[in-house]
C-alpha cells in the first residue's frame, strides 16, 4: 500500500464561487506512482467545502439558489455578532456540504459519473486563497 500527499492552491472569489478541479485530480491521479485505490481530496478551512456536481451554468446557479434558500445571507448570525466579520453564514453552509470527497480510481481513471465533477465551493464573503489537500491511497 502506498500514500501520496499534495497541495493543491487555488484562488476563489468567495460569495458561492464554484470551481472545477476535477482535470487537475485526473492529472494527479495520472502522473502518480498508484494504479488502483481512493483519492480524498480536503480543502483547508472552515468557509468552504468539496462535492460532486454537474459544472454547468443552470445548475450552478440552482446550488447558489439553494443554500441562499437554506442557509440565508441575510439572517443575524451569532459568529457575525461576536466577530464582526459577516461571514457566520459561510460557516454554516461550509459545516453542511463537508470539507471531504472520497473518489475510488481504477488504472489510474476515477470512477465518476459521466456529468459528475469536483468541485470546491467557496461561502466565504471575499476572496481567499485556498488550499487543497490530495492523498492518494492505493498499490
Amino acid at each position: 500500500m502506498t500514500v501520496l500527499s499534495k497541495t493543491i492552491r487555488i484562488s476563489t472569489k468567495g460569495n458561492c464561487d464554484m470551481i472545477d478541479i476535477t482535470a487537475e485530480i485526473a492529472r494527479e491521479i495520472s502522473n502518480s506512482t498508484i494504479n488502483n485505490g481512493t483519492a480524498t481530496i480536503f480543502i483547508a478551512g472552515s468557509t468552504a467545502g468539496i462535492t460532486t456536481i454537474e459544472y454547468e451554468n443552470g445548475l450552478i446557479s440552482d446550488f447558489k439558489d439553494m443554500w441562499e434558500r437554506n442557509v440565508p445571507l441575510n439572517l443575524p448570525y451569532q459568529h457575525d455578532r461576536r466577530w464582526g466579520d459577516g461571514n457566520g453564514h459561510s460557516h454554516v453552509r461550509a459545516s453542511l456540504q463537508g470539507p471531504s470527497l472520497v473518489v475510488p480510481f481504477t488504472n489510474k481513471k476515477m470512477t465518476l459519473g459521466t456529468w459528475q465533477q469536483i468541485v470546491v465551493v467557496d461561502f466565504d464573503n471575499r476572496p481567499r486563497d485556498r488550499e487543497i489537500i490530495l492523498q492518494l491511497l492505493g498499490e
